[in-house]
């Protein structure tokens, strides 16, 4: 392959990859992007897209059931048309595929289809269905991302055993469904099947769901998912997993040493991923991985081969798709001459439940074990005009800062909580204080009305409670 300029070599076309591609061809860098699969990697394909499809119409159905009545809205009967809510959720993903196209297409970014190994510090080989082809490049930009992992114990066989890959292209309903692990994806899609009308048990070897979050945040969702029916079972080891043609069966321990057995149609295993280096000849090219398998890196984002970087989900820490989008946009920078090093951004975590959670910077759990002092402002929903007016009482908004003021961390549950929490990030980026953000006037009546009610509560002049 002939090119005017030595390129850089993308691996992996997800959020970190592919924006890397776009911002490098802005900045006028030849980009060539390899990508084994689908366009778009695990998030558009397997995870964050159709997830969010499938959570949005689950929400309209149990709105439909549960929740339209109050609006005097009266159905006496509803349906699920179970194929043509899986086929939306196909055509979601289908749409935002053909925008990715466009958009590598407009950028004249070149996208060879195949397989990718290192030959040797500056040279790939890609393996494709039409043959095979040799790439050098001058860098290299690792962003292969994740995949869904199992503990040692339980292996990842059979129909009755699903990751999140098959969970969201399940061909019938189940009636019942266990799913192992209460992070994101466990309660995302626990979720969604749940208001589809599963029977939904969740079980978790921490004492709490969603236990990098903040613990409020916690303890609050957990509250509002028992509502909506679903079972938890905390502090419980899985032991063993069994399945037949009359479903699966999990052995776990609970807090007390005493062994249960739960059953269920299928039973989804969601206890983390892993990073998606298999196949890649990493050897060969000189970049060396940690003992927990992720790709090595400093500080700037570059592996032990200096030639190759690496970004997401492959070097560990949040795996989430706005942080590979923002550690590729950053590299491509620096490959550029834009940036000289790459600077690490709070990252929002968000989960797409009913109500919805968000968090950005420091826990409270964290202060305190940091013997940090600070103030705290906690402002609960159900007191805000948008809130009654629409029904949705459950969460609150929470604000913590440092002794001076300076806001080191914002948690939210509530409607639109994963579209509020910018206004958190914007607060513990810039360092602002509290009284920066509540002099910023809020559109009444809004749910962001409980962001600057909780700096006011912190300041110890809140107006609403």
């Amino acid at each position: 392959m002939n090119l005017s300029k030595p390129p850089v070599l993308i691996i992996g076309s997800g959020p970190g990859g592919y924006v890397a591609a776009l911002r490098l061809a802005q900045l006028g860098k030849a980009v060539t992007l390899i990508e084994k699969a689908a366009l778009g990697g695990t998030c558009l394909n397997e995870g964050c897209i159709p997830s969010k499809a499938l959570l949005e119409s689950s929400k309209h159905f149990a709105g439909v059931k549960n929740k339209f009545k109050i609006h005097g809205i009266v159905t006496p009967e509803v349906f699920l048309d179970f194929a043509a809510l899986m086929a939306r959720k196909q055509q979601v993903v289908a749409t935002n595929r053909r925008g990715l196209e466009f958009l590598l297409k407009k950028n004249q970014i070149q996208v060879v289809r195949g397989r990718a190994s290192f030959q040797g510090d500056d040279e790939i080989l890609v393996r494709g269905e039409t043959g095979e082809q040799t790439l050098n490049f001058e860098h290299c930009i690792l962003a292969t991302g994740s995949r869904a992992t199992a503990p040692p114990n339980l292996k990842l066989e059979g129909e009755r055993v699903l990751t999140s890959t098959e969970a969201l292209n399940l061909t019938q309903l189940p009636q019942s469904l266990l799913i192992l692990g209460a992070g994101v994806i466990g309660l995302e899609l626990g979720s969604v099947y749940s208001r589809l009308g599963t029977r939904v048990e969740i079980i978790e070897m921490r004492e709490r769901p969603l236990a990098e979050m903040d613990g409020e945040v916690s303890k609050e969702l957990l509250r509002c998912l028992k509502k909506q029916g679903i079972k938890f079972h905390l502090s419980c080891r899985a032991t063993a997993l069994e399945t037949d043609i009359e479903g699966a069966r999990l052995k776990v321990k609970n807090k007390k040493g005493q062994e249960v057995v739960l059953s269920g149609e299928k039973i989804l295993v969601a206890t983390g991923r892993g990073p998606n280096t298999q196949g890649l000849g990493l050897d060969k090219a000189g970049v060396a991985i940690t003992p927990r398998g992720f790709v090595r890196v400093n500080q700037a984002l570059q592996t032990t081969n200096p030639r190759v970087f690496a970004i997401g989900d492959l070097i560990g820490g949040d795996m989430l798709a706005h942080k590979a989008s923002e550690e590729g946009a950053q590299v491509a920078e620096i490959l550029a001459g834009y940036l000289e090093g790459f600077t690490p951004r709070p990252v929002p975590l968000v989960i797409y439940t009913s109500p919805e959670a968000a968090s950005v910077g420091e826990t409270e759990e964290a202060l305190i074990q940091g013997q940090l002092p600070y103030k705290k402002g906690f402002f609960p929903l159900r007191p805000l005009g948008r809130s009654l007016a629409s029904g949705e009482l459950d969460g609150f908004a929470k604000i913590l800062s440092n002794a001076e003021g300076k806001v080191l961390g914002v948690h939210l549950v509530g409607e639109r909580a994963t579209d509020l929490i910018g206004q958190g990030s914007l607060a513990v980026e810039l360092g602002l204080s509290l009284e920066e953000i509540q002099r910023a006037m809020q559109p009444h009546p809004s749910y962001s009305e409980s962001f600057k009610e909780a700096a006011l509560q912190a300041l110890g002049r809140n107006h609403h409670l």
